[in-house]
């Protein structure tokens, strides 16, 4: 017969082993999450130039073959990395090696080590394209640029910020909870566009009052990708959501908010 002693002693670290896992599962999400943060606040500090150790524009200038392979290649990196990753045959390969409740948390880890290679290694082009001198012409445009950011995290919070960044994966594995993705649903903004996280970043870019060579490099390239990504994004939410996301898609434009029509009023 067991002793009390001993088998308390053996649920205990029964328990402990248990929680282990979900623990870690829970640690891994937050820190990714902390590292998202910080690096979406440098991109918006980098885009615009203050704030930040180095910005678009900062830095010595190289030759120009070597600027633009390395700042190309880096950002050629970002669109795959992202445009791969984020397709569902690709996590289903994945989350054979990764567990299914890290594998969002993962794909965003990827994605800000890219971005944050980015930061640090892109070369500036210093050349002027425009230059606004009227200063509130000036400050609007760079107001315009900060709102621009702005919309993008409005437009993750208004379908799930937390899931979309991993870190409810995370908390539902640490509760022993099945994750659910979230369910199709039409909310605020995304009634007069489909993709007010790629038009926040469009505007975040372009909105500026010095574009200078190496800025307009970084906004056509990150502008052809969002192209892209937005149609086979928008691929993959037909197969999830069929002919609920077919009829959003009839109803409300792509990128350009609609100002006369909004989904779901009659």
């Amino acid at each position: 017969m067991m002793d009390t002693t001993t088998f308390d002693e053996a649920t205990s670290a029964a328990r402990t082993e248990a929680l282990l896992p979900r623990l870690l599962a829970l640690l891994y999400s937050s820190l990714v999450y902390a590292f998202f943060l910080g690096t979406f606040l440098y991109a918006m500090g980098f885009v615009n130039g203050v704030f930040v150790p180095k910005g678009i524009d900062d830095g010595g200038t190289r030759p120009l073959a070597e600027t633009l392979a390395v700042n190309l290649g880096l950002l050629g990196l970002f669109a795959v990395q992202h445009s791969v990753m984020a397709r569902q045959g690709f996590k289903r390969w994945w989350t054979r090696f990764v567990p299914a409740h890290a594998e969002r948390s993962t794909f965003v880890l990827f994605t800000c080590v890219i971005l944050t290679t980015l930061y640090v290694q892109w070369r500036p082009l210093p050349g002027t394209v425009w230059k606004v001198e009227q200063p509130a012409l000036a400050a609007a445009l760079s107001a315009l640029s900060w709102a621009g950011f702005g919309l993008v995290l409005l437009a993750t919070f208004l379908i799930d910020h937390f899931d979309l960044f991993g870190l409810k994966q995370g908390w539902r594995r640490f509760r022993g909870v099945t994750h659910v993705d979230p369910a199709f649903r039409v909310r605020g903004i995304y009634r007069r566009t489909r993709h007010p996280l790629y038009l926040g970043f469009l505007v975040a870019f372009w909105a500026t009052p010095h574009m200078t060579e190496g800025h307009l490099l970084f906004s056509v390239m990150t502008t052809a990708f969002m192209l892209v990504a937005v149609r086979l994004e928008e691929r993959d939410l037909v197969r999830a959501h069929g002919e609920d996301y077919v009829e959003y898609r009839r109803q409300v434009p792509m990128l350009v908010p609609s100002l006369t029509r909004s989904y779901g009023a009659r």
